[in-house]
């Protein structure tokens, strides 16, 4: 099992910021949705977020929201983002961004179980705070997954100081205020937000939601720890007449954001 702290402890030591690639489980196929993961990693992706489907995603903008939907419509089930980590982990750490109701209705202590005997790092829990996550935070130290938990710009320093410490692996830095969605430019709040999140921690900060392209990413990788990119990497899909066509252009973007990061 690679943590996120694995593919940290890399990138620093190469002076630069992570790539961390978004896709929905199961889209635009099952079978398509590992390949793509295998692109990902092969063009530059240091980890790797795999979206768990979801009929009501109330943080994802329309990309996500119409790729979740293509998955749940093609029958993915939640015991299947088990058999799309299995199939990549090992080369990066693979990480699960879920509502937390889908961990609740599958249970919480054996989601942590089957993830950890699948390879997964941890979790990525956009709608759970600390202060309602007891019995996630004892099921991850059981089974020693990461646990990523959100602060955004509207967070007080008393909510980014007690959430940071419930962190582990790195914390996610929502840089605007508002549903997913790639962006002509990136999010000005952003800079500030992660100036004060160091603050309090001396983990490393993703930055998430509106990347594009590999200027932004360089222009984010300049004050953050890691880079996430989501809804670009699902327009790949959305905009090409077919799934190979996707694929080609996965591969382009990545080898584009990831020669931003390192630049």
């Amino acid at each position: 099992m690679l943590h996120a702290a694995d593919a940290f402890a890399k990138t620093r030591a190469e002076e630069r910021a992570a790539l961390v690639g978004y896709l929905p489980a199961g889209y635009p196929t099952l079978a398509d949705s590992i390949k793509a993961v295998e692109i990902m990693i092969d063009h530059g992706a240091d980890i790797i977020e795999l979206g768990l489907p979801y009929s009501d995603p109330v943080m994802d903008g329309p990309a996500i929201q119409k790729a979740a939907d293509q998955a749940l419509a093609g029958g993915f089930r939640t015991r299947q983002v088990f058999e799309v980590t299995e199939a990549v982990a090992g080369r990066v750490p693979i990480l699960v961004m879920t509502y937390w109701n889908l961990v609740e209705r599958y249970g919480v202590e054996r989601f942590a179980r089957d993830f950890a005997a699948a390879g997964g790092a941890g979790l990525i829990t956009p709608d759970l705070i600390p202060d309602e996550a007891g019995e996630w935070i004892a099921a991850s130290d059981a089974h020693g997954l990461d646990r990523v938990f959100l602060v955004a710009p509207s967070s007080t320093e008393e909510r980014i100081a007690s959430t940071v410490a419930a962190c582990r692996g790195f914390v996610y830095a929502q840089s605007v205020m508002g549903v997913t969605g790639a962006r002509a430019a990136t999010s000005a709040a952003a800079p500030l937000l992660v100036e004060r999140t160091r603050k309090h921690t001396d983990l490393p900060i993703g930055v998430g939601l509106g990347v594009r392209s590999g200027d932004q990413a360089a222009e984010i990788g300049a004050y953050g720890d890691a880079v996430i990119v989501g809804s670009a990497i699902v327009n790949c899909y959305l905009e090409s007449d077919d799934i190979p066509a996707g694929h080609q252009k996965l591969a382009e973007l990545t080898a584009d954001l990831a020669e931003g990061v390192r630049r």
